[in-house]
């Protein structure tokens, strides 16, 4: 616990005010991925069907619990409450994005997202440590 708290203690007084456009940028990107995944759904379903994972009904769950932390995660990381929560609820999803769906599809064809994959997840794992920053609604509700 006392590790946990030291990182956030550093992420909080040595946070650069530039990186808060990063942020922002990330959870528009998570909140356009996750309409993204909405609307090509049936993709979802045929991948999972073909690796065994389950019924209709847990892949519908599954499908459902990746667009709605997409969405409301981008939404707060954009804003910048609960920052660190939102990035470590969606780290699991970016890590098996990147790890066993890009990487069956080849990361050096064209058009392949894997690099994109990556670098949500290493923007992730950047604001989890960091945290929200100055541009944040959490900052302006302690400023108050």
């Amino acid at each position: 616990m006392k590790l946990l708290k030291k990182i956030q203690d550093w992420g909080d007084n040595n946070h650069p005010k530039w990186l808060d456009y990063f942020r922002i940028m990330l959870g528009v990107v998570l909140i356009w991925k996750g309409i993204d995944f909405a609307s090509n759904m049936q993709a979802f379903n045929e991948l999972m069907r073909g690796a065994m994972l389950g019924t209709a009904v847990s892949i519908s769950i599954l499908a459902h619990l990746i667009i709605g932390l997409h969405l409301l995660g981008g939404l707060a990381i954009a804003l910048g409450t609960h920052t660190r929560f939102f990035c470590l609820l969606n780290l699991p999803i970016l890590i098996g994005a990147v790890f066993f769906i890009n990487l069956s599809y080849g990361i050096f064809k064209p058009y392949s997202e894997f690099w994109f994959s990556a670098a949500v997840l290493i923007g992730l794992i950047c604001f989890a440590i960091e945290g929200n920053g100055v541009i944040s609604v959490d900052h302006r509700k302690m400023a108050a």
